[in-house]
């Protein structure tokens, strides 16, 4: 592989077109966006189907995590070396290295197609680290698979990028989805839809002490399952609420007013990959 100019020039138009990838606009522009630090940058180099063009790197990271670098290399990714502070212009939580890969997009239909098990769906979720934190629970529990309406964050907001810790590349993503006929496909699928909230008329552990044996009126966690989160501050809509088949809350045993979205949701997609197990 043929070496790239060394970068050290703060002022450099590659320079500045790396840095603008932090904002929506220019991402949409270009395609693209930025995977920063190297555990999220070794996943998106390992995932082959992932369309990566450029690694910016410093020296001292090239010889920290030599094993990312060559194996970007051997994917034929362009690998720019660069100051630690041209890294630091690119992006101040890079860890001195950088990825920039093109925009995910994956589909409901593709998701439909596994056909998955148990898929983790976000409604109007706009904390970018709550739904980074959603989705690496949702690959870390084994999930076939995360729906973000259109009212929620964008994946590719650098904090839900990092948030991950390369769980965004682990699972399909699909986003914009209509949260309606989101549900609709999912119970056409066979997923029963539990919606997750406080307020819910189904304890989780109840549920959980009657798997594979659920008497009627209560869900079965053995069966495939979409599990619906809502936003951080408010929660689900009632007419979001209305759209499950049945409403579940985590119990709350000390005296803690509530749970916060990332910990609810990774207690009940846990929940769920134990009763299919």
């Amino acid at each position: 592989m043929s070496e790239t100019p060394y970068l050290d020039n703060l002022r450099a138009e590659r320079v500045k077109a790396v840095k603008a990838l932090a904002g929506r606009s220019a991402r949409q522009r270009a395609g693209r966006f930025l995977v920063e630090g190297p555990q999220a940058v070794r996943e998106a180099v390992a995932a082959t189907e992932l369309a990566v063009h450029d690694l910016y790197v410093t020296a001292t990271a090239t010889a920290r995590y030599a094993d990312i670098v060559k194996a970007a290399a051997a994917r034929g990714i362009r690998v720019h070396r660069g100051s630690p502070e041209v890294l630091d212009a690119m992006s101040p939580d890079a860890q001195q290295m950088i990825a920039v890969v093109d925009l995910l997009d994956s589909s409901l239909g593709e998701v439909l197609a596994g056909p998955p098990r148990l898929v983790a769906v976000l409604s109007n979720v706009r904390d970018p680290g709550n739904a980074g934190a959603v989705i690496r629970a949702a690959d870390a529990s084994g999930a076939d698979a995360a729906l973000l309406t259109p009212e929620s964050v964008d994946i590719h907001n650098p904090k839900v990028v990092r948030s991950t810790a390369g769980s965004l590349f682990h699972l399909p993503v699909a986003t914009g989805i209509d949260l309606k006929g989101g549900v609709a496909a999912l119970r056409a699928a066979g997923l029963t839809v539990l919606a997750a909230d406080g307020a819910g008329e189904h304890d989780l552990d109840d549920l959980l002490d009657v798997v594979g044996q659920a008497p009627d009126g209560m869900p079965d966690l053995a069966a495939p399952t979409a599990w619906i989160f809502g936003n951080e501050a408010w929660g689900l809509r009632d007419e979001d609420r209305a759209l499950a088949d049945a409403v579940v809350r985590v119990p709350l045993r000390g005296r803690a007013e509530s749970l916060n979205l990332a910990t609810a949701a990774t207690v009940c997609l846990y929940a769920s990959s134990r009763a299919h197990r």
